[in-house]
């Protein structure tokens, strides 16, 4: 399907994708766990978790979320108050709810917002102490049950996009948002956004479209020249173990801090990488037997992977290759399902019954935070934001 530029329509698209949560004190470290009280992985009555990745969402009635503060960077990797200073923070949230995303302004770092399946969007102004339900009165004139997928800020100006599709903008910092309408030719669902610049965006759908905007959504440009199953039904599919008559989506979908992409097919059977400038999506192979779970970019340039059933590798070099390693971890048999690079150096590794690894030398060897053991519930993401902390 060849991708076509987009103008805004008079129909109005929606949906809804999750976010993810943060607290900051500026002289203490501090590491939280953010939970809805009401419901757990078990069904137990306050141990739910924070969640990123939507083939797990069916798997979990509730979510948590983990913080720590950058200034715990400069202490050793095995410091014992390092791995021990997590706080867990409740949510005025229902059970079923599943956050997928979170973010915080850039000019107010107190100020934040945490997305969510059921229409939930929930916002704190006291760097993620307490958090309140918000209401978007654009967001709520029709009968849908928008799952907030995606947000992102660049000073004042903030995006969120969901499932039906829908687009949100901000210019002020989030007190208001305006809705912006969106064409029904939009291949996909969104399934992330990046705020790039004044007026400008970058958002990505789960069908491989990847589209650019410098007029707060009017018009929106197509990056790449058709879809991923376009592509490799079309040429490239030879080789790529999995991606004959591929009709699937995207399973996971990681952008670099240079605009690079690096994307898992609906199955874990393959992953696909993107450029800038490229005309489409480049497939390649797996480079290990079990099936892929999520895919990120080190700090480096290089590319970590995670595989279904545990497991973690880290690419030899930096860029894009075929090439990796296995580092050996301590997962307890449990699966990781995602990876944060904060530095060089450091970085944090999260997943299934609470797993929390931490590295402090760029991924070489990973050291267990038994923080969240008691926590009956999987962490699904980790993510950093400007106010100097971290997110589970």
């Amino acid at each position: 399907m060849a991708m076509p530029n987009l103008q805004v329509s008079d129909c109005s698209l929606t949906s809804i994708f999750s976010p993810r949560l943060l607290h900051h004190r500026p002289h203490h470290q501090h590491h939280r766990f953010i939970s809805n009280p009401k419901a757990s992985l078990h069904q137990q009555p306050h141990h739910p978790t924070f969640i990123n990745r939507r083939q797990l969402i069916s798997q979990t009635a509730s979510l948590s979320l983990s913080v720590a503060s950058l200034s715990s960077l400069q202490l050793p990797a095995k410091s014992e108050e390092v791995l021990s200073e997590w706080e867990r923070v409740y949510l005025p949230i229902d059970p079923g709810v599943v956050l997928l995303d979170i973010a915080f302004v850039p000019d107010d770092l107190n100020h934040g917002f945490l997305l969510g399946t059921r229409q939930t969007i929930l916002e704190t102004k006291d760097g993620g102490n307490t958090w309140v339900p918000r209401s978007i009165p654009s967001a709520e004139d029709e009968d849908f049950n928008y799952r907030f997928n995606s947000i992102s800020f660049k000073g004042k100006e903030g995006w969120i996009v969901g499932k039906p599709a829908i687009l949100l903008y901000t210019s002020d910092a989030g007190e208001s948002w305006e809705r912006i309408p969106l064409s029904a030719q939009l291949p996909g669902d969104m399934v992330y956004i990046k705020a790039t610049g004044e007026k400008s965006a970058e958002m990505v759908t789960d069908e491989g479209a990847i589209y650019v905007t410098s007029n707060r959504g009017y018009n929106w440009r197509a990056a790449v020249q058709e879809t991923v199953s376009a592509t490799l039904n079309r040429t490239v599919s030879s080789g790529i173990s999995g991606a004959s008559y591929y009709t699937g989506t995207f399973n996971t979908v990681n952008r670099s801090p240079d605009g690079r992409y690096v994307a898992v097919s609906s199955r874990g059977n393959f992953y696909l990488t993107w450029e800038p400038g490229q005309p489409f999506w480049q497939p390649h192979n797996r480079a290990v037997a079990r099936r892929i779970q999520n895919m990120g970019w080190r700090a480096d340039g290089g590319l970590w992977l995670l595989v279904r059933g545990g497991g973690l590798f880290l690419s030899k070099g930096t860029g894009i290759t075929e090439d990796f390693e296995e580092i050996p971890v301590q997962s307890r048999g449990f699966g990781i399902l995602d990876v944060g690079y904060r530095s060089m150096d450091e970085a944090w590794a999260a997943g299934g019954s609470g797993v929390l690894l931490r590295t402090s030398n760029g991924g070489k060897s990973w050291t267990r935070d038994k923080a969240a053991d008691n926590i009956a519930a999987n962490l699904y993401s980790v993510k950093y934001s400007t106010n100097a902390c971290n997110f589970v």
